[in-house]
């Protein structure tokens, strides 16, 4: 297995399966090395949009990252336990034709993010990515799950975007892609710096 020879696969597709996993032994021989890695992997793939949010984009190694650490913090080592984390963590995973992102809404004192998820109910579906020429893609947000409630939404949400055959041909020849979200309560825009647009072109077939 390549997590035996201490390689780390940087695909950013294709999901994981239980032979690629490190097992604890091996992980924690492994984990401070690993973990620098991926910090740095994610650098180019972590956006911020506006002040109070930041969008981290996922792939093959961010996710096994987040499984090894669930395995590590929960002790599991059998089979049946592991499989039950992939299966929760491989849908994170993009396909070849999407991005998947995490996306975290920040505010440093308690009382003002009680009232930003307040405000904020919904954000999750106004989110978008724009690729230069073609219209807005939205989130499919927070798949089969409740992130939200009558009063606020969650400080964190998945977001999956689909992204056309010409979308993903424009990206590969260095379209401007642009991330941002119109709620009414938060509306900001960020274009996608070369390094990260060249990162997330990666996940695309």
């Amino acid at each position: 297995m390549a997590s035996e020879q201490g390689g780390i696969d940087r695909t950013g597709t294709g999901a994981l399966n239980e032979a690629d996993l490190m097992s604890l032994e091996q992980y924690a021989k492994s984990r401070d090395s690993f973990r620098a890695s991926v910090i740095a992997h994610k650098h180019a793939r972590t956006v911020p949009v506006g002040p109070n949010m930041t969008w981290a984009f996922e792939d093959r190694l961010t996710i096994q990252y987040q499984v090894q650490e669930m395995l590590r913090i929960e002790r599991i080592f059998e089979s049946r336990g592991i499989r039950e984390e992939l299966d929760a963590y491989n849908p994170l995973i993009p396909d070849g034709s999407n991005w998947k992102a995490t996306m975290m809404i920040e505010y440093p004192d308690p009382h003002e993010r009680e009232m930003a998820l307040a405000r904020l109910r919904g954000v999750e579906d106004q989110c978008y990515v724009a690729v230069a020429g073609f219209g807005r893609v939205r989130a499919i947000a927070d798949e089969d799950l409740v992130r939200e409630n009558d009063t606020k939404t969650s400080a964190v949400h998945w977001l999956r975007f689909e992204l056309t055959p010409p979308m993903r041909e424009a990206i590969h020849n260095s379209a401007a892609i642009t991330v941002g979200t119109d709620h009414p309560a938060y509306r900001h825009e960020t274009q996608l710096p070369a390094e990260s647009a060249l990162a997330l072109g990666r996940d695309l077939s």
